[in-house]
């Protein structure tokens, strides 16, 4: 594995940038796919938008200034783009950003890319129901483990908010969870 200040400084080269961006992606396309797919949920979406984010990485590589780590950035970019994707959607469709991530929630169930049983589907259910910082705080932090304190540079927020958002979430899919419980039976 490359180095991540080596991998941006070929990156920024020219000369080997070709061979460096086919690096970046196979090193961060997975991890950033199910971050995606984690906010638009549809797998060909997810897809788009993963496309979208690495075309933005390429034609943005050379205003990363080493501010923050390369993944953070990515991540940032991934985020917004995932973001983006929902309020065009949404746009186009004239309905709410909410509207538009349960209809995606709707479809996920015969998804043949959902590997997930009763359980994670009502799991996915109960995110969906948080406003959109929440969802992306609790899956961020629990599903794809990451500190208060690469959120706080991936998300631009304070640790004390994000602690809060992430508590405030837990809470509210701890109640959806039990109030439909039987559901699950």
């Amino acid at each position: 594995m490359v180095q991540e200040e080596e991998l941006v400084g070929l990156l920024q080269s020219g000369a080997e940038s070709d061979r460096a961006f086919r690096i970046l992606v196979s090193e961060y396309k997975e991890r950033l796919y199910w971050h995606v797919r984690k906010i638009v949920l549809d797998h060909d979406d997810a897809d788009d938008v993963l496309q979208n984010t690495f075309v933005k990485v390429f034609k943005n590589i050379d205003k990363f200034k080493g501010d923050s780590k390369l993944y953070t950035w990515l991540y940032r970019i991934a985020t917004n783009e995932a973001l983006t994707f929902i309020k065009k959607r949404a746009k186009q469709q004239r309905v709410t950003s909410e509207e538009v991530q349960q209809l995606a929630l709707s479809k996920l169930k015969s998804d043949v890319y959902f590997e997930g049983d009763a359980i994670q589907l009502q799991l996915q259910k109960a995110i969906a129901t948080l406003p959109q910082k929440q969802q992306l705080v609790f899956n961020m932090k629990y599903f794809e483990e990451h500190t208060y304190e690469t959120l706080s540079e991936i998300l631009d927020t304070s640790v004390g908010g994000l602690k809060s958002t992430y508590h405030i979430a837990v809470k509210k899919i701890t109640s959806y969870l039990k109030e439909n419980e039987t559901l699950l039976r």
